[in-house]
């Protein structure tokens, strides 16, 4: 009995189901389409197909159809369409009078090229350690031959009418002479750094390379004029004179080198008017200290040797004047090649 109920129920949905797609399926003809429909199929220039059927799509709602047709677009989507085109190119206009009418911007003007240099950070680190390590260099000379510093600078301010033998307290300590010869070589190579950079000369090294090679010129020349100077006095048997001359020339650099040292902080980091002020102090300084080694060094030179003013003025052009010169033509020639 449950096998016949449970046929009979499969037999009746089968129907149902045969029933409803007949009725989804039905076919509309030309006169069952409605007449508001084909005139506008009509007036759009639409021919339906004699012998084509055109199926109807019905909505949930039996009040409205959709008919699918095959043709192009009806006029009121096109004319939707067209007026969506007409709308945005009114907003553009709209947006382009609005940016020209910018007051602060000019959005629509003529673009230009702008060449921006790249900003590189400058650190003074390096340059502050390296400023603590020279004055602590110099306090601990200063500690440990503090006698040796008085005696050298009495002896070149003349203070004390004791100079021979405050002459040879000086001569006799070699240590702290070696030391402050270093001290010079440092100081002096890193003023010439910045007066370098100050004037702004055609040289293409980085600030430490400059620094090296200041200070190894530094060493170079006064090499080269005690080795000069030595020969000298041993060729012509004026040795008495040249070690004084000697002597002279390097305490006046040992004391140039101490005075430097506030000029070096000063051009460190200060600014350009702070800057300007120092260099000028210093090259007066500078001036003042060679006018004062040549006025020191003439007497005992004369009284050692015949010599004469116009002998020694030709002696300060060609050994202390033109060496320079030439020297620092040569630097400036063979650092813009090598670097």
């Amino acid at each position: 009995m449950t096998k016949y109920c449970i046929l009979f129920f499969f037999l009746t949905f089968s129907v149902v189901l045969g029933l409803a797609q007949t009725d989804r399926d039905t076919t509309i003809t030309k006169d069952s389409v409605p007449v508001s429909v084909v005139k506008a199929a009509a007036d759009s220039g639409f021919k339906p197909h004699p012998k084509k059927k055109v199926r109807a799509a019905a909505r949930p709602d039996s009040t409205s159809r959709v008919i699918a047709l095959d043709s192009p677009r009806v006029p009121e989507a096109a004319s939707t369409v067209n007026a969506d085109t007409i709308a945005s190119q009114r907003q553009m206009t709209d947006l382009r009078q609005t940016l020209i009418s910018n007051p602060y911007f000019d959005f629509l003007g003529t673009p230009f090229t702008k060449t921006e240099d790249l900003h590189t950070e400058r650190s003074f680190d390096s340059l502050f350690y390296l400023l603590m390590g020279i004055l602590f260099y110099f306090a601990v000379v200063r500690f440990l031959f503090g006698k040796y510093l008085g005696n050298l600078f009495t002896l070149f301010f003349r203070v004390s009418m004791r100079q021979q033998q405050i002459r040879e307290q000086v001569i006799q300590s070699p240590l702290p002479s070696l030391l402050l010869n270093i001290f010079f070589f440092i100081s002096g190579g890193l003023y010439s750094c910045f007066l370098i950079q100050y004037f702004k000369l055609p040289v293409r090294v980085d600030f430490w390379s400059l620094f090296l090679n200041c200070s190894l010129i530094l060493v170079v020349i006064y090499l080269v004029k005690f080795i000069v100077l030595k020969s000298a006095g041993w060729i012509f048997n004026i040795q008495r004179a040249t070690d004084t001359y000697l002597f002279i020339v390097f305490m006046t650099n040992k004391i140039l080198g101490i005075f430097l040292l506030p000029f070096l902080v000063t051009l460190s980091f200060s600014d350009s008017f702070m800057t300007e002020s120092a260099v000028t102090l210093s090259l007066i300084m500078i001036f003042f200290f060679f006018v004062r080694r040549f006025a020191i060094s003439y007497g005992p030179l004369r009284k050692e040797i015949n010599l004469n003013g116009l002998h020694f003025f030709l002696y300060l052009c060609a050994f202390e004047v033109a060496p320079l010169l030439l020297i620092y033509k040569v630097l400036l020639n063979y650092l813009e090649k090598a670097y």
